[in-house]
């Protein structure tokens, strides 16, 4: 079985180019669904779709049955159809291919579509969503989404990572519980995750390095474009690394991941109007940049930010629209950072920690740290910062039974989505956004 086989029992192919490759000039049977039509007299042309690909379907009134032809006429936005025929070649089509249909069958006629072929406002395309993630672009967004995450995958599968599975039910939060969802836990008050980082910390004294991957929730009451209630989320640790190798992990990440999606999504970032360029340009090594000399830059160019002040949207935009490359800014003030991050032995007022911003605007990507692993400091840190000593007892525990210096960091899957498509909202790199106000459908 060849690593693009598809098993199945019925026998039609996928509208993919492997596919549409191996049985051209030959007789198939696709199914799938018509995104657009119309006729020319005794001509019917179809663009369809099948969730893999696309292809124009011609039927002539002279190569179909009567009945065929009848259902043809039938035909409206979304109804989902069997054809049979011959694909062939054919640069004129969107695709590269047309089919010369020989049989047609009608499995549903759809009802009146309600998204029509002309503009459409933010809050309808929201409400109809379900329907939404239909259109060629969403469908693309998506497919370079699940590029984002088999690549993410593989390169820690290759750099020795295991993954594993941290709790959604939390009892404490990583850096307080002020913008958390508190939930009842019979009788007692828990929280929905932000952040598997803490439970990972556990696991690198088993597994060395490990990641996971999966939904957090931030209850954070803005509307910003780069903000949603529900995301997903990448958190990675590992023992017996550094500040400087941390850094270097993250950017080859990244730059993994957009080699990937320019190789596999070609056609999706057609369809997405994507300026490939730009991402052809990423590579390692990034921009590094200390706090105190992005304070400084920004300053220059009129923010009116001032040391002490951890970077908001807009200086993160002003500040990436410079540069071409990802951004580190490294080395925040202690007193805007989580207790966990590790002081710097150059200066004790700042944490060994980065923030990872995309270029063109988008902003910060991933943020990481080294972590404190030494109990007293720990101990002192959380003391400090007036959390519930219970909460993290077992936090504590870890720097006491062969603690080790170790770092990590995490990614937000839409905000990196987001920015490889060239999108103006993360809203629609998920496909059921959770918004401030909007939790349907």
């Amino acid at each position: 079985m060849t690593e693009n086989s598809c098993i199945a029992m019925e026998k039609y192919i996928l509208l993919t180019k492997e596919q549409i490759e191996e049985n051209l000039e030959q007789s198939v049977e696709i199914k799938g669904w018509v995104l657009n039509f119309r006729s020319s007299g005794k001509i019917w042309f179809l663009q369809c779709r099948d969730g893999h690909g696309f292809i124009q379907a011609v039927v002539s009134k002279n190569d179909v049955s009567e009945k065929a032809w009848e259902d043809c006429q039938k035909i409206t936005l979304e109804t989902s159809v069997e054809l049979s025929g011959v694909i062939r070649k054919d640069e004129r089509s969107l695709s590269g291919y047309e089919m010369q249909v020989g049989d047609l069958k009608i499995i549903q006629v759809a009802a009146e579509y309600p998204i029509a072929k002309k503009e459409h406002g933010a809050d309808f395309l929201l409400d109809n969503r379900h329907l939404w993630l239909r259109s060629p672009r969403q469908m693309a967004i998506q497919k370079i989404r699940y590029t984002v995450i088999m690549a993410t995958c593989e390169f820690l599968d290759n750099n020795y990572f295991t993954r594993i599975d941290s709790p959604i039910l939390t009892p404490s939060a990583c850096e307080g519980t002020t913008t958390l969802f508190e939930i009842d836990y019979f009788g007692q008050p828990a929280y929905l995750s932000q952040s598997g980082q803490l439970y990972l910390e556990a696991a690198i004294f088993s597994l060395g390095r490990c990641y996971d991957f999966g939904p957090v929730f931030r209850a954070e009451k803005s509307k910003t474009r780069r903000h949603l209630i529900e995301f997903w989320m990448m958190d990675a640790e590992m023992a017996f690394v550094k500040h400087e190798e941390n850094l270097a992990i993250q950017e080859s990440l990244i730059v993994r991941i957009i080699e990937k999606v320019l190789d596999k999504n070609k056609e999706e970032l057609k369809v997405l109007e994507r300026d490939i360029s730009v991402l052809e340009k990423i590579k390692t090594p990034f921009i590094r940049k200390s706090y105190l000399e992005a304070i400084k830059e920004l300053r220059e160019i009129g923010s009116d930010i001032n040391e002490g002040d951890d970077l908001g949207a807009d200086d993160e935009t002003v500040l990436t629209k410079r540069y071409e490359q990802p951004i580190f800014i490294e080395k925040f003030p202690a007193e805007v950072k989580a207790f966990y991050m590790k002081r710097d032995p150059d200066n004790e007022n700042f944490v060994l920690c980065s923030d990872l911003l995309a270029p063109e605007g988008y902003g910060e990507i991933i943020g990481g740290s080294q972590r404190e692993e030494n109990y007293e400091v720990l101990l002192k840190r959380i003391e400090e910062k007036n959390l519930a000593l219970k909460n993290f007892q077992w936090y504590l525990d870890l720097r006491k039974y062969g603690s080790v210096p170790h770092s990590g960091f995490g990614y937000g899957l839409e905000r990196i989505v987001t920015w490889i498509c060239g999108l103006k909202h993360v809203r629609t790199s998920i496909p059921f956004p959770r918004l401030l106000n909007r939790m349907n459908p």
